[in-house]
């Protein structure tokens, strides 16, 4: 039996999106307000929060980068760095990869398709000390409202889950320093820029939502992407050993499962770990994977 509790966030406005840390026992918020709040869970199993500070990236094009001096007291942040990312920013994303270098992945919903590809590629300098831009994506020219860097386990190469117009599945390959793209293999959809720090490739994209995707999540082993969008469906990919993705499995907005709509999608993925709440709000947990929809209130279980 799961049982569902509202908790006052104080926000200001719409509550856009929450993520939770392994243990799931504290929690961020962000809302339209401009602020991001942390929250812990105390001993009392009440919600409390612990930390409130400005959004770190917003519509204003700046990037903000906050850092704790002290691990274990997340009440104190102090601002580290600000990239000026010259469009209004809408998502961003972590590499997780602890075998390269720290890397940033910002999107922007700029509406205007002449302002070129909406995602940025950031790579951080230790020689340098600052966040340089190393890519920009051309390949999604729609404007994007989630990005999600997949796990890297043993993967000599980073992949980029894109939620825009469509869902993208993009690979960045790291190139050599002396060598040179200059143009790409005919009939792909390999994007090149001269000297490009990364061969930049769409293994994969989809317009099975018919609608706008606003998150995407992948599972644990960054073997299988989750995207959701206004059709009210949550719809699972995953590639087979050809590389080929296609949808698994599609769970609708009142927790059951459909049929997928792609040739030979059908997927055996178990469903059974779907948990509702209240308010039309519901949490679909599989293997690690969270999604959730935004109200001006967090809802939990």
């Amino acid at each position: 039996m799961f049982v569902a509790r509202s908790i006052s966030a104080d926000h200001k406005d719409l509550i856009h999106d929450v993520a939770y840390d392994f243990h799931g026992r504290r929690m961020a918020t962000c809302s339209s307000d401009q602020s991001v709040k942390v929250w812990d869970l105390g001993e009392d199993g009440q919600w409390h929060c612990t930390a409130d500070w400005k959004a770190t990236c917003s519509a204003d094009g700046l990037v903000r980068i906050y850092e704790a001096p002290d691990v274990m007291n997340l009440s104190q942040w102090q601002l580290q760095h600000a990239i000026q990312c010259k469009l209004s920013c809408s998502c961003l994303a972590w590499n997780p990869s602890r075998v390269h270098p720290p890397m940033l992945a910002v999107g922007s919903d700029d509406a205007n398709p002449s302002a070129g590809g909406k995602v940025i590629i950031y790579e951080f300098s230790e020689a340098q000390r600052k966040w340089n831009k190393v890519e920009t994506v051309m390949i999604v020219t729609e404007p994007v409202y989630d990005i999600a860097f997949a796990p890297n386990l043993g993967r000599s190469y980073h992949m980029l889950g894109v939620g825009s117009k469509d869902v993208h599945v993009i690979t960045l390959k790291p190139l050599k320093r002396e060598l040179a793209v200059t143009a790409p293999p005919q009939g792909s959809s390999t994007q090149a820029t001269g000297m490009s720090r990364f061969e930049i490739r769409q293994v994969a994209q989809f317009c099975d939502h018919y609608s706008q995707v606003w998150r995407i999540s992948w599972n644990i082993t960054g073997t299988i992407l989750a995207s959701s969008g206004d059709d009210g469906c949550v719809r699972l990919w995953k590639a087979n050993y050809l590389d080929n993705w296609k949808c698994i499995s599609v769970l609708k907005g009142d927790g059951t499962r459909s049929p997928t709509d792609r040739p030979g999608g059908q997927g055996a993925m178990q469903t059974s770990n779907v948990q509702g709440v209240g308010n039309g709000t519901r949490y679909y947990k599989l293997g690690g994977m969270l999604g959730q929809t935004a109200t001006n209130q967090v809802v939990w279980h």
